[in-house]
């Protein structure tokens, strides 16, 4: 007799206490350490500027929540409501025809990819891209080919194998990172044909002059068709947000795009919170520079350390584990000498190819990257920088 779908789900989920959980994590959960004490370095957060509770942006959502707020579809927003005037205020800041709000930067990603990819159109992606953008793809129906992570080459191999399509990419990369060479991606897809989508989750705000991200910083806002972020990351609020090279893709993707139509708008108080983070992260440079010169510092020490960071060059650090057993080993012995980061494991990595990730952040004080350094320091001691 045929297994029922009842009887298949049970067995993944079998699959996975016996084969992860009881095997690989030895009857802990990877994500699941130890509580921080009060002195601990907190590493695990996307709050690179350090903007959450601060009180500006507080005070802001606060003075929303006594209003009223209109729940209803993005789609049928018009005039001047707030929204709108928060995504006119988001594009100009990113230079850009045009924007739309999400309600996350998954729905920002896959709302767009289903919108603008079809089964005649293939989507090349970064191996390491955010599978957000995966996700979108295959929603769309299209041709999906990954390319070599940061490898031109490989991705024009691609596109003259199966046609011209849209390129999308992050420009910092979530797990290690490392920075998309964007110039060389622009001019690859003007050769080709191709539609460049730029994913800035994690340099908008951090990046380029008064935050306005990578993009704007390296002057490719006209070469770069659609840009898209969550705003989870330095804006410490929850959307995402696309900006579009022209204003008539605003209507389009608010019709077409599934998350667009499906979803309610935000919230009153996140709409406030978001504005006002936008304003803060316009004026508050510091937080820039002292990102900047904490992350240099952390990455030129993992460096000399003998860690291989992956081509970090951004407030990422990766410290590469290998094995997820050798992940949990790293992770305790971090977090016994208060430090806190993030592990990535699959499916968020390849198969042995975790990592611990730290996320640098504004706040950091020079006594706390010191603690850092020395962990680090003992962790290549104990157990090598290389990942056996």
């Amino acid at each position: 007799m045929a297994t029922t779908v009842a009887t298949r789900l049970q067995d993944r989920i079998d699959h996975f206490y016996q084969d992860r959980v009881a095997t690989e994590w030895g009857h802990r959960h990877i994500l699941r350490g130890r509580d921080p004490a009060p002195d601990s370095v907190l590493l695990n957060s996307n709050d690179y500027l350090a903007l959450s509770g601060h009180p500006r942006i507080a005070a802001a959502m606060t003075d929303a929540l006594t209003g009223r707020s209109r729940i209803a579809s993005g789609a049928f927003l018009h005039g001047e409501h707030p929204q709108l005037r928060l995504e006119r205020a988001l594009a100009q800041h990113l230079q850009a025809p045009g924007g739309i709000l999400c309600q996350s930067g998954w729905d920002a990603n896959a709302g767009l990819l289903q919108s603008i990819a079809d089964p005649s159109t293939p989507v090349y992606i970064d191996q390491i891209a955010h599978m957000s953008l995966w996700h979108g793809a295959r929603n769309a129906g299209a041709p999906v080919h990954a390319f070599r992570h940061n490898a031109p080459s490989h991705l024009r191999e691609q596109i003259e194998r199966h046609g011209p399509g849209v390129i999308a990419v992050d420009s910092i990369y979530s797990t290690n990172g490392s920075r998309c060479p964007l110039p060389e991606l622009c001019e690859l897809a003007e050769d080709t044909g191709c539609l460049l989508v730029v994913d800035e989750s994690h340099s908008l705000g951090t990046d380029g002059p008064a935050g306005a991200g990578m993009v704007v910083e390296q002057g490719l806002t006209g070469r770069v068709h659609f840009r898209t972020a969550s705003l989870s990351k330095a804006f410490a609020g929850r959307a995402g947000f696309v900006a579009a090279d022209s204003p008539e893709f605003v209507d389009y993707f608010k019709m077409e795009s599934y998350p667009a139509v499906f979803s309610s708008t935000l919230l009153a108080h996140d709409i406030a919170g978001l504005a006002t983070t936008l304003e803060v992260i316009q004026q508050d440079d510091h937080r820039r520079r002292r990102l900047r010169g904490v992350s240099s510092i952390i990455r030129t020490a993992l460096h000399d350390l003998g860690f291989d960071v992956e081509g970090s060059d951004s407030h990422i650090v990766p410290i590469l584990t290998g094995t997820d057993s050798r992940a949990l080993a790293v992770r305790d012995f971090l977090e016994e000498r208060g430090i806190f980061g993030s592990v990535f494991c699959p499916p968020a990595t390849g198969h042995h190819r975790t990592l611990i990730r730290l996320s640098l952040h504004a706040s950091l004080t020079d006594a706390q990257v010191d603690r850092i350094i020395q962990a680090c320091t003992d962790v290549r001691d104990h157990f090598g920088a290389v990942a056996a």
